[in-house]
């Protein structure tokens, strides 16, 4: 499957990459492609399960809910485990239990099956979402340089070629647990052969007292602020993927073809931002990225209220799109860095932090909808970016982080002296 394999982790620079490093950019990337990939292709098919089960519009949605019980549960297990279990286990543990639950997701014929297999999904998202960022921000340790946002760029790539395969299965007529298997047969296949390459973080140091302090330990002021961001970084994200389409189909009543539109446009301009991502962060620091990338998000969320028309709403969600984007990624990679704690550890305190966020979007916004109309509580939006704005620029980034100058140059000692010592000559390039 042509999007199982992603096309951002191929650049330039990735030849002179030591073997070991590029196996582990390309077995990490895979794990965010696997979770985009199902995402996609289960999206694709929920109306024909939905008739399967056969569930109104409420009932759907009340059983919908199961996947966030789901989340709420991993996320409980991941806190406690991460930084004391392999990140490794718990990434493939997600990994295999997402591609072995699709198929029989998609097989439901009853709500009690259909019910279940949601909460699995929740479960096992939340359980893959922390260690792969984890693993993420190890991989950049080993380039010297940023790469968080070409990760979830795979991610993206794999929900669009996941919606692509499951569009045109339906085409067909494939049964959606049919083509749902053979993807997950395949990826699986994939992840059998590349799972021993995936990285495995340092584990947490041993810590005096009471193990609820030790959580505690990690919710640091800086930690604290990034979850903020993130919350509001996945509310903005939240409110585009639920009210997107309604907004321009109904509020601006262009029809369904410019609604979709609409939504492809936002969805498109983020995962091509995620691709160049790493390389504006590398050349401006991940401060001023931040900033640059939630001016732009305002600048999109200002150009959907301010001009009521399907035109404007599909060039401001673009933007919303391009700003918003790499947020969230870039935020995970200055987590994963932070003084005293695994990357994984750091990683758990903003996933944590940004989880209810997409999670409220669509009740906040729908009661502010009920009591005014939608455009205006759209402006929820414009709010939620001129928050980021104000809030990055408070962010401290670790010294030696990839995309500062002290980060990238210890990174590259690293990687040469090791070439070195192996006398093979191959190092990792400068930049």
């Amino acid at each position: 499957m042509s999007s199982s394999v992603p096309a951002p982790v191929d650049d330039a620079l990735v030849g002179s990459a030591p073997r070991g490093a590029l196996r582990a950019r390309l077995s990490v990337s895979l794990v965010f492609a696997i979770m985009g990939t199902t995402l996609g292709s289960w999206s694709a098919r929920t109306p024909e399960v939905r008739h399967s089960v056969g569930l109104s519009d409420t009932a759907w949605g009340v059983a919908n809910t199961a996947s966030t019980a789901g989340d709420l549960v991993s996320l409980g297990i991941v806190t406690v485990l991460i930084g004391r279990v392999s990140v490794r286990r718990l990434t493939l543990a997600g990994a295999v239990l997402m591609l072995v639950n699709a198929p029989l997701m998609a097989s439901a014929t009853t709500t009690v099956a259909l019910v279940a297999g949601l909460a699995t999904w929740g479960f096992a998202a939340n359980l893959l979402s922390t260690p792969m960022n984890a693993q993420a921000v190890e991989v950049e340790r080993r380039y010297g340089r940023p790469l968080m946002s070409t990760f979830h760029a795979c991610f993206s790539f794999g929900v669009l070629g996941g919606g692509l395969l499951g569009t045109g299965a339906a085409s067909l007529d494939v049964a959606p647990s049919a083509q749902l298997a053979v993807s997950s047969v395949l990826l699986g296949t994939l992840l059998l052969v590349s799972g021993g390459w995936l990285p495995d973080g340092a584990k947490a140091p041993p810590r005096e007292g009471r193990f609820g302090d030790r959580v505690r330990h990690r919710f640091t002021p800086q930690l604290l602020l990034m979850g903020g961001v993130g919350f509001l970084t996945s509310f903005v994200e939240g409110t585009t993927n639920q009210w997107s389409a309604l907004y321009t189909a109904d509020y601006l009543g262009a029809g369904g073809a410019v609604a979709a539109a609409t939504y492809t446009a936002f969805a498109v301009a983020a995962a091509t931002a995620r691709t160049a991502g790493d390389r504006v962060i590398d050349r401006f620091g991940h401060r001023r990225f931040l900033r640059m990338s939630s001016l732009t998000a305002m600048l999109g969320a200002v150009i959907i209220v301010a001009w009521p028309h399907p035109a404007a709403a599909l060039a401001g969600f673009a933007v919303l799109g391009l700003g918003v984007a790499c947020v969230l990624p870039s935020l995970y990679g200055i987590a994963g860095r932070q003084p005293g704690l695994t990357a994984g550890e750091g990683v758990s305190v903003v996933n944590m932090g940004q989880w209810p966020g997409f999670l409220l979007a669509a009740p906040v916004i729908g009661v502010f909808a009920d009591l005014t109309n939608l455009r205006i509580a759209l402006g929820i939006l414009v709010l939620s970016t001129l928050c980021v704005v104000l809030l990055a620029g408070r962010i401290t980034v670790a010294a030696d982080s990839p995309g500062t100058e002290k980060g990238t140059e210890k990174a590259t000692e690293k990687a040469t002296e090791k070439a070195t010592e192996k006398g093979d000559g191959n190092h990792l390039p400068d930049h």
